[in-house]
Order: C-alpha cells, then structure tokens, then sequence
C-alpha cells in the first residue's frame, strides 16, 4: 500500500483522493531543518499517536499510541542522540510538543524521513496531521479529520507515502 502525494493539495490512496495542504515553501529534495519545505522521496509511516482525551482510538491497523502531557518530538539540533525522535519533554531540548492546544495534533502519524540515524539538521518532525483551515504547515501533510480517519482503515505498519 502507497499513500502517493500527487500534487501539494492531493494525497492518493488506492481509488480515494483526499484535499490535503504542504508545507509553506513547497516540496523538497534537499530538505533542512526549519525551512518549512516538505521532503520528497518515498517513506515508511510510523505509529498513530491520539488524543484520547478530545477523540476515541480510531478503527485502524496501526499501532496507537495516546498522547501523554510530557510527549515530545526532537527538532534540537544541539542534542544530537535525541534529535528527530519522540523524547520525554525536557526544558532544555527544543522540541514540537504533541499534545497541543489546537486540534492539529489530536492524531499524528510520523513520516520516517531522517528517521533511521537522523542526520541533525536535514529536518524533522515530519507527521501527517490534522488541518482545519489548509493553511500551509511548517513541512508536514495535513488533512481533514473525516479523511484522516478513512485513510487510517485503508493503511497499515507496512505503508509507504510516496512525495513527488
């Protein structure tokens, strides 16, 4: 299974297409931390990460996670072991906070870019989102929540996401 990323406002899955929005500055396939550019190149996807506490575990084959008050993703470029990985919120390392006050993170799936051995600085914090409005996000794909939750029945551990 492929989610396929036909163009900055089409993601693809099997015969479904969904609205989606990119980053701000468009595609990349030389991406860098912080310039709001969404990577190229095919990725595997990562677990559900869920608010449990604003929606219900969504019907899906991924694992799911909840999202915990202390739940962080590395954007640090200082902290090279933690860098573009999920982290115990800690003041001194910079990090996009999962549990958020607006909705766009109620469910996030991770993109495996720079994922393996992250290179610091080539970008992290790629997720698929939600979006309310598709405005531009700072490099991530965002979605709809009734989309987001019918791609979620369609894909699975093994799902790769294909931007071109």
């Amino acid at each position: 299974m492929t989610i396929v990323l036909k163009n900055k406002h089409t993601l693809k899955i099997k015969d479904f297409f969904f609205k989606c929005v990119i980053g701000k500055n468009g595609l990349s396939k030389s991406k860098k931390e912080g310039d709001k550019k969404t990577p190229k190149g095919t990725f595997g996807i990562q677990h559900l990460y869920f608010r449990k506490d604003k929606i219900e575990k969504p019907e899906c084959k991924l694992r799911c996670i909840e999202i915990k008050k202390n739940m962080g993703w590395s954007d640090d470029v200082r902290y090279h072991a933690t860098y573009n990985k999920l982290i115990k919120i800690k003041s001194k390392i910079k990090h996009e906070k999962l549990k958020r006050n607006d909705d766009k993170y109620d469910l996030i799936i991770p993109i495996k870019y720079n994922f393996k051995k992250p290179i610091v600085g080539l970008g992290s914090c790629i997720f698929i989102h939600l979006t309310k409005n598709y405005k531009p996000t700072a490099g991530c794909i965002a979605l709809a929540k009734k989309d987001f939750l019918i791609m979620l029945k369609l894909i699975d551990e093994n799902t790769k996401i294909k931007i071109i």
